[in-house]
């Protein structure tokens, strides 16, 4: 049986949805104790300032947590540098989903920076429903393998017959715009009004994911 193999690729642009807010909080100190519970009061900070913009203190999801110990260098008295214990580290990896809404974002930032809760930011724009975006992308890839294995077909002379396979990556499509925001406020003297914070329009989220296709040829 002779065979033709053709490799469709499927892309897509969608507009963002959904808003991720990644906040990450270290805390260090000598002891491990004080390091996790100084964490965890900076975090309760943070549940406090997104509840004043009406979420949830659940709505604050942990994504990871590690404690470690802290280490310095040091240069000793014949000017060799080592290393020595300098405590212990507290590391939270939280995460604060909303749709996708300027104004709302924008008193979500503020309240995060007035929070003193000290909480690096950065921000994620992607989708609500990332299976919908697959599934076009597939349906779009089979459609140009298909397209591709015509022209290929009547270039050459011979006829499409029956689809024989199909070859696909089960792999994760990311499905995030290319824009990005990322901020560290620390040590402000002074309250961050809401005018101080960006606008925000984020670029489409352009995807693509490919299959490969074997059609019997006549």
């Amino acid at each position: 049986m002779r065979t033709i193999t053709v490799k469709g690729v499927g892309t897509a642009s969608t507009k963002p949805d959904l808003t991720v807010i990644s906040l990450n909080i270290i805390e260090k100190a000598p002891e491990y104790t004080a390091a996790v519970n100084g964490a965890n009061e900076r975090i309760e900070k943070l549940q406090a300032a997104i509840a004043t913009v009406g979420f949830a203190k659940e709505d604050l999801k942990t994504l990871s947590f590690n404690a470690h110990t802290n280490y310095e260098n040091y240069r000793d008295e014949d000017g060799v540098y080592k290393n020595r214990f300098a405590g212990y580290a507290c590391e939270y990896h939280l995460k604060l989903s909303l749709d996708f809404d300027n104004k709302r974002l924008s008193e979500t930032l503020t309240a995060i920076a007035n929070s003193s809760a000290n909480a690096e930011q950065s921000i994620e724009f992607t989708v609500k429903e990332p299976q919908k975006v697959s599934a076009e992308l597939l349906k779009n890839a089979a459609q140009n393998a298909h397209e591709k294995a015509e022209v290929l077909c009547a270039a050459a002379g011979v006829s499409l017959g029956e689809l024989v396979n199909i070859e696909y990556n089960w792999g994760d499509i990311s499905i995030h715009s290319a824009s990005v925001y990322s901020k560290q406020l620390r040590g402000l003297d002074d309250a961050v009004p809401a005018a101080a914070m960006p606008e925000f329009e984020p670029d489409d989220i352009r995807s693509s994911d490919s299959a490969t296709f074997v059609w019997e040829i006549k």
